[in-house]
């Protein structure tokens, strides 16, 4: 948590009552600051795995909607005493879904919402909105405010640099009930960023209601049924707004991996001559491999011809296979697996390997091969690639949190879609079988 100088702790109030007290805080109480010009973040926060750990009684409280190191932990732990594959991504809204038809009804303080975490506090957010659902269906809505202004030893004393905060806890009936007051809180004048915190499947009508253009939006393509991960990125993309996924965000380490692979002279001219794609990732959620995949191929000019279904016998899915032509009419072969792990990474559909082989009639056959880990890569080595020149590379992979890589996006601005984001996410979406 940023450190921060409280200007009004807390304070729970009747939903009706919000608006108004949030004017008068400012115009009365704060007089002497007209808060931070800068933007609103709202955040769909439902942290549906800490609740249902902390219900079970596999970890303590309180509720906060941060993933930290002994809540992992935890999940990991109840992923393997219930009976889900190894596959299975401690995030993975299954794990949550589990968990909850086990018994238990442990409680703990609920603090979702009420700090400001440090990377994004570092950019002054005017207002912080939380939707904090709680388990419990039927919960009413409860509303609670506050104020803060960034210590004066860290930002200076400034007082144009404050903001407020404002939660909506409740059942996720009241989540609804709560929208027609939560658009108040959102200024017209400032920009509106909506982070979508959670599984793109529930509650459509809120992330419709909530996501309306021109704010931006923010989700996370690794969570939630693949095709409606990528429809919607596609549908929201084509509408014109600003879309950001972190799903695809985390893919940086691996592109910026590949094209240094194929930053020396010697090998720029074999990417003309790609003959085959194979990518294994982890468990049954393709979304990031078909995003990697259709990142290369619209860099490279491919057209893509068919996708199919691989129904080969395998305990951690099916696959996928496609075939693509090149701009000189040859044929590219792609091949997408699931593969078994020996521990999860921290989302569904964590890239595990990819190997891409270039047949240059010139000189010998090119393979390079990227591996989340040294272990990684045995199975793509395999295949005939002895006879080939080999270029093996471990991809180093980021370890920042959400919050961290939210507040990348917020330091950048990105009032529109990245090109790339939107060409791959329209390919990757024809990528994925009917």
């Amino acid at each position: 948590m940023a450190p921060q100088l409280t200007l009004q702790a807390p304070l729970e109030l009747p939903p009706s009552e919000v608006p108004q007290y949030l004017n008068r805080l400012w115009s009365e109480s704060l007089k002497d600051s007209s808060g931070a010009a800068t933007f609103t973040l709202v955040v769909w926060e439902p942290s549906w795995l800490q609740q249902q750990l902390i219900r079970t009684g596999r970890i303590d409280g309180p509720i906060s909607g941060l993933l930290s190191h002994e809540l992992l932990e935890a999940a990991r732990q109840a992923a393997a005493e219930l009976g889900l594959p190894a596959s299975t991504a401690p995030t993975a809204p299954q794990l949550a879904w589990t968990l909850g038809q086990q018994t238990g009804s442990h409680s703990a303080e609920d603090l979702r919402g009420q700090f400001v975490d440090r990377a994004i506090s570092a950019h002054q957010p005017r207002r912080l909105i939380t939707l904090a659902p709680t388990l419990e269906a039927g919960k009413g809505l409860e509303t609670l405010v506050a104020a803060y202004c960034p210590l004066p030893e860290e930002r200076g004393i400034n007082a144009d640099a404050c903001g407020d905060v404002v939660v909506l806890r409740g059942g996720m009936g009241a989540m609804q009930q709560g929208l027609t007051m939560l658009q108040e809180l959102i200024p017209a004048d400032l920009p509106c960023w909506v982070w979508w915190n959670g599984s793109l499947d529930e509650s459509p009508d809120l992330l419709q209601a909530l996501a309306v253009p021109p704010r931006r939006l923010v989700v996370d393509s690794s969570i939630g049924e693949p095709r409606r991960c990528l429809d919607l990125l596609v549908q929201r993309i084509e509408q014109g707004q600003a879309v950001n996924d972190l799903n695809w965000l985390r893919l940086r380490t691996w592109r910026e991996s590949l094209a240094m692979v194929f930053d020396p002279p010697s090998r720029q001219s074999a990417l003309d001559q790609v003959v085959q794609l194979d990518i294994d990732v982890e468990g049954q959620h393709p979304v990031k491999g078909l995003l990697l995949a259709a990142w290369i191929a619209d860099r490279l000019g491919w057209h893509l011809l068919n996708s199919y279904w691989i129904d080969e016998a395998n305990a951690d899915g099916r696959g996928i296979g496609a075939e693509f032509q090149r701009n000189d009419g040859q044929s590219v072969q792609f091949r997408l697996m699931p593969v078994p792990v020996g521990m999860s990474k921290l989302h569904p559909g964590a890239l595990v390997g990819l190997r891409l082989i270039c047949a240059p009639p010139d000189r010998s056959p090119l393979c390079v091969i990227l591996c989340s880990e040294s272990g990684g890569c045995m199975r793509l080595e395999a295949g005939g690639v002895a006879s080939m020149e080999l270029a093996e590379e471990v991809v180093p992979l980021p370890n920042e949190s959400e919050e961290m890589e939210m507040a990348r996006l917020l330091g950048g601005g990105h009032d529109s879609t990245n090109p790339l984001l939107a060409s791959a996410a329209a390919l990757a979406a024809k990528l994925l079988p009917s």
